[in-house]
């Protein structure tokens, strides 16, 4: 059940206050703020984050995407309790766009992450029903700095859906973690979605029994593919390794991995700028809907989209005019 909504005239600093203090029941009703569509929540909300700003971008902000059946949930609770045994807090999001139409995963996987849901240095939250890739993703990256405020030092981005949204989690985290299964048929499918273009790291999950030897093959022919693709930063090469989920191995050299990239980052100068270029897409993206939420919100200019909504649909105006007359809309309010 969502926390409740602090009332408009809600106190933003001193709930900032309480956030850095560690109140995880404060964090709890501040990422339900930040998710409400009212438009004296969002005020209250762009305040409170304004507040913490100093207090965030210290965590390690770790994507995690892998297609089902890889073990994602195995894989975060594993990964979760390892890195609480050694002092960290760790929390963990979702983007999911079809949470709208689906009802989400994230809640049924929380039963999958036993241990890591009942620990006081974990905190699990899922994406918000936003329907759109662009209000989930921008309701996410508040929550993670939110989730830094508060104390947590390490972020875990979990994609939910497919496609963009790894584009989306990519584009917010310093290290994009992609899963993938032993011999699951075509070894080279993450190739033919893009996804391993963009992965720092490739972990192949289930190496154990049985399935170690194909756990090593699927590693080398990921390996291999590797080796024609460009990397994404001159200074880091994907490694690919493997490890097992269910067994807790293979989890040292998966964090150390991660640990490598951020230094490596750091050194460079590619970590900073990273983060700077997330920044700005993430102005543009929350620009993008807040003149949606114009559209919705002013109902002149709304029937007028209805409007010209069907015209389009009847095929009596080109997209491309239509999409002139709402932005001269928006002008003109």
């Amino acid at each position: 059940m969502d926390s409740p909504v602090p009332t408009p005239n809600s106190d933003a600093p001193r709930l900032a206050a309480d956030i850095r203090a560690g109140q995880r029941a404060a964090l709890a009703r501040a990422i339900t703020l930040i998710e409400s569509r009212r438009a004296d929540h969002e005020a209250t909300a762009r305040e409170l984050v304004q507040t913490l700003l100093p207090a965030t971008g210290s965590a390690i902000r770790v994507g995690i995407t892998g297609s089902p059946g890889v073990g994602k949930s195995t894989t975060i609770d594993a990964l979760g309790m390892f890195l609480i045994e050694r002092g960290h807090k760790v929390a963990v999001l979702a983007v999911d766009p079809s949470s709208a139409r689906s009802g989400g995963s994230i809640l049924g996987d929380k039963t999958r992450m036993a241990r890591l849901s009942s620990s006081e240095a974990a905190y699990i939250r899922p994406s918000p029903a936003a329907g759109t890739l662009g209000g989930v993703a921008a309701k996410t990256r508040e929550a993670m700095l939110l989730c830094e405020a508060a104390g947590f030092d390490v972020v875990l981005v979990e994609t939910v859906g497919i496609g963009q949204s790894e584009t989306a989690v990519c584009d917010m985290t310093d290290f994009f973690l992609a899963l993938m299964l032993p011999g699951a048929g075509d070894e080279l499918q993450g190739i033919k979605k893009g996804l391993v273009e963009l992965a720092d790291m490739i972990a192949v999950n289930k190496a154990d029994g049985d399935n170690v030897k194909r756990a090593n093959r699927a590693a080398a022919e990921y390996r291999s593919a590797l080796h024609i693709l460009a990397p994404r930063s001159e200074h880091w090469h994907p490694p690919v390794l493997t490890y097992s989920a269910m067994e807790g191995t293979g989890l040292a050299e998966l964090w150390q991995k991660i640990l490598d990239h951020r230094n490596a980052m750091q050194a460079s100068g590619d970590f900073a700028a990273r983060r700077r270029q997330q920044q700005v897409k993430w102005m543009w993206s929350m620009l993008e809907d807040r003149l949606k939420a114009r559209l919705r919100a002013d109902p002149s200019i709304r029937s007028k989209v209805k409007t010209t909504e069907s015209a389009v649909a009847d095929g009596r105006i080109t997209p491309a005019l239509a999409a002139e007359q709402i932005a001269e809309m928006l002008k003109q309010g």
